[in-house]
């Protein structure tokens, strides 16, 4: 088994994260034609979307946090805690910010057209600041993500020094007599994830989670990321994901059981002989530990088959980061629209889609990757050669 170096390039990382914002770019895509309330709906809708979305649901964010806390452990190895605070807060605040005031009202436009003359009408209303869907046009949307992921950044540092210090030695040593074996790796991270929401989710219930009350989620992802630090702060640990991936994988499967079973008695494909409050709990508890369980099992596959470089996936890689912060207004924008023609549900999915991923590709290459003020807004390093440029031209006039 190959023990990695804690600062190594991991290629497999890279490759799940540009899967998981593919697989949020259909998932967006298919919330406008499942059952589930989304921002505008097709006419037509269908409960085969809610079939696979369903399950994707309970790992594609979870999986991208999880990918962000290793990352983030990898990140302040080579940064000072300042340093590392002050490049979080220009690659996440900055284009938060941004999102919300630019990105993120157009999906509000299209969701309340009706109401405005036109869009000017309509983005005065930001700034008044009540929050959406209380009434207003004030939020961060999908940008969740972000907001998230800035806070626990900066909430982790304490952990994340000290899992990067010697003193930490005996912790990791028991991290890995802990956790090294399959049922461990999967049980006890599972375990204090459904903890978490046992005691929380009576106080912030799926049905508030919105702008604000929204704490049993932001525990709940703050797992994800958490864990990824720590798996990735032993080696040992780490690589023992990727020998028992077959192991993994059963144990997913599995869990799929109970989880698909309470979900079909809510679509009404059967009926369960349950108290409809026992059938929400297996559910909410199943989902809560395959979360966990797919997340670990994915991650394990990746290191199996997808650590390899590949000559364009650095450039794919540094758009990831835009394409998520465009997507899910290109997807409203163009399915507005869409949705009106005549075609079929199918065809509109993959209209959407396709529509959607190209411009938000596009609009990368030709108006954010040139452009340094652009690249700022969306969270990317400076440019390499403008950098070498101002370097050049700085050591010239110091010679001079």
């Amino acid at each position: 088994m190959h023990i990695t170096n804690a600062s190594e390039r991991r290629y497999d990382l890279d490759w799940l994260r540009l899967i998981a914002i593919a697989i949020v770019l259909f998932f967006h895509t298919g919330m406008i034609f499942n059952k589930w309330d989304f921002h505008i709906k097709n006419a037509e809708t269908s409960s085969t979307f809610g079939y696979w979305m369903a399950w994707s649901h309970a790992w594609r964010m979870q999986l991208l946090l999880f990918i962000s806390g290793a990352g983030t452990y990898m990140a302040l190895g080579k940064r000072t805690v300042a340093q590392f605070a002050g490049e979080r807060f220009r690659r996440l605040f900055i284009p938060l910010v941004f999102g919300i005031f630019v990105v993120v009202p157009p999906q509000i436009y299209f969701e309340f057209i009706s109401r405005f003359q036109n869009y000017g009408d309509f983005y005065k209303t930001v700034f008044e600041f009540k929050p959406y869907p209380q009434g207003g046009s004030f939020s961060w949307h999908h940008l969740w993500f972000i907001l998230y992921l800035l806070i626990y950044s900066l909430i982790a540092l304490p952990l994340l020094s000290y899992l990067r210090s010697p003193r930490s030695q005996s912790f990791r040593d028991k991290l890995w007599k802990t956790m090294g074996s399959p049922a461990g790796m999967l049980l006890i991270p599972a375990a204090i994830i459904v903890m978490s929401q046992v005691l929380l989710r009576p106080f912030f219930p799926e049905e508030t989670h919105a702008l604000v009350n929204d704490w049993a989620y932001f525990v709940y992802y703050l797992s994800f990321f958490i864990f990824g630090m720590i798996f990735y702060s032993n080696q040992n640990l780490w690589c023992s994901i990727e020998k028992n991936r077959k192991f993994l994988l059963v144990a997913s499967v599995i869990v799929l059981i109970p989880f698909y079973l309470m979900f079909f008695n809510f679509y009404k494909t059967i009926t369960l002989p349950w108290k409809p409050e026992t059938i929400e709990v297996v559910f909410h508890v199943s989902a809560n530990i395959g979360s966990w369980f797919w997340v670990v099992t994915i991650v394990a596959f990746g290191q199996r088959y997808l650590n390899r470089p590949h000559p364009w996936l650095s450039r794919a890689n540094e758009g990831v980061y835009p394409f998520y912060i465009l997507h899910q207004t290109a997807i409203i924008a163009i399915g507005y629209y869409v949705c009106q023609w005549s075609w079929s549900i199918t065809a509109k999915f993959w209209t959407i889609s396709l529509l959607a991923g190209i411009s938000c590709i596009m609009f990368y290459v030709t108006c954010i990757r040139p452009f340094a003020i652009m690249r700022l807004f969306f969270g990317l390093k400076p440019n390499r050669k403008a950098v070498e440029v101002t370097q050049t031209a700085s050591a010239v006039a110091t010679a001079e």
